[in-house]
C-alpha cells in the first residue's frame, strides 16, 4: 500500500472520528459549556504531548484570530449539538465555505469568481431549508448557534490562510486553552462524576479531538486538497447516522433535504476547483 493510499484511508478514519462527536456530546450528561471545557482541557493536554517539539505560541494577528475563532467554533458546536439535532448542528456548520467565499476578497485579497456565487446561492438555499421544519424554541436557538459555528469555522479558515507560515497546531491548542478559560465557572461546578461522563469526555478530548488531529496533520501533507475535502464529507454524512443509531434522534424532512443540498454544493465546488487548477 502506497503512502498516498495510506493517507487516504487515514483521512477517511479522521472524518469518521470527527463524525462521532455528535453522539458523544449527546450522551455526556453535562451542560454544553462543561462538555466543551473538559473536552478542550483533555485535547490541549494530548496535543501538547504529541506536538511538543514543533509548537510556536508567539502571538501574531493571524494566530490570535485563529485561536479565538477556533474557541468560538468549539463552544458553539457543542451548544448547537445539545440544543438542536446533530444533523442540523453539523450541516449548518458545514456552510462555512459560503462565508469564506464572501469574505476572502476583503481579508485575503483572493478574488471570489462569478461561478462561486452560484455555489453560495445553492448553499444558502440549502441552509434555509433547515428552518422550514417545525422547531422548538431551543431547537431554533440551536440552529442559530450552528450557523454561528459555520461563521467561526470560516473565520478560523481565513486566519489560518492568512498565517499559513505559522504553526497550525499551536493555534488549535491556543483555541482549546481559550475554551477552557471561558468554561472555568462551569468546570468548577460540573465534574464528570459518572462512568458515562468520564468515558465520553475522555473519548471526546483524547481521541475525537486529540489523536484525530495528529492523524489529520499527517494525512493532509500527503493528499491533494480535493481528495482531502471529498473524504471529509464523510463527517456530515456519518454524524447524523451515528446519532440516529446510538441516540434515536432523527432529523426532519427539510433538514435532510437541506443537508443534501449543502453537501452536494460543497462537493461540486471542490470538483470545479480542481478543473480550474486549484491546489488549496
Amino acid at each position: 500500500m502506497g503512502e498516498n493510499t495510506r493517507a487516504a484511508w487515514g483521512m477517511a478514519a479522521t472524518a469518521l472520528l470527527w463524525s462521532t462527536g455528535g453522539l458523544a456530546i449527546k450522551l455526556v450528561p453535562l451542560s454544553s459549556m462543561a462538555v466543551a471545557g473538559w473536552r478542550s482541557l483533555l485535547s490541549a493536554a494530548t496535543l501538547l504531548v504529541l506536538f511538543r517539539a514543533s509548537l510556536d505560541f508567539r502571538p501574531t494577528p493571524a494566530r490570535l484570530g485563529a485561536a479565538a475563532a477556533y474557541a468560538g467554533l468549539l463552544v458553539t458546536n457543542v451548544a448547537a449539538t445539545k440544543l438542536t439535532t446533530a444533523a442540523n448542528a453539523i450541516l449548518l456548520a458545514y456552510t462555512a465555505p459560503v462565508y469564506v467565499a464572501i469574505f476572502a476578497p476583503f481579508f485575503l485579497g483572493e478574488k471570489t469568481r462569478r461561478a462561486d456565487w452560484y455555489f453560495v446561492a445553492a448553499t444558502v438555499g440549502g441552509m434555509a431549508l433547515f428552518f422550514v421544519d417545525k422547531l422548538s424554541a431551543s431547537g431554533l436557538w440551536g440552529n442559530v448557534l450552528a450557523v454561528g459555528s459555520g461563521l467561526c469555522y470560516a473565520a478560523f479558515t481565513l486566519c489560518m490562510r492568512a498565517g499559513r507560515e505559522d504553526s497550525p497546531v499551536s493555534s488549535v491548542i491556543a483555541g482549546h486553552l481559550l475554551t477552557v478559560l471561558a468554561a472555568l465557572p462551569f468546570l468548577a461546578g460540573e465534574w464528570p462524576d459518572t462512568g458515562l461522563a468520564l468515558v465520553g469526555l475522555g473519548y471526546l478530548g483524547i481521541v475525537q479531538q486529540g489523536l484525530s488531529l495528529a492523524l489529520y496533520v499527517w494525512c493532509i501533507k500527503r493528499l491533494p486538497a480535493l481528495s482531502a475535502m471529498l473524504l471529509m464529507t464523510l463527517e456530515p454524512i456519518c454524524n447524523p447516522l451515528l446519532v440516529a443509531l446510538g441516540y434515536g434522534e432523527l432529523p426532519g424532512f427539510w433538514a435532510v433535504c437541506g443537508g443534501l443540498v449543502v453537501v452536494a454544493a460543497v462537493t461540486l465546488r471542490g470538483l470545479a476547483g480542481r478543473g480550474e487548477g486549484e491546489t488549496a
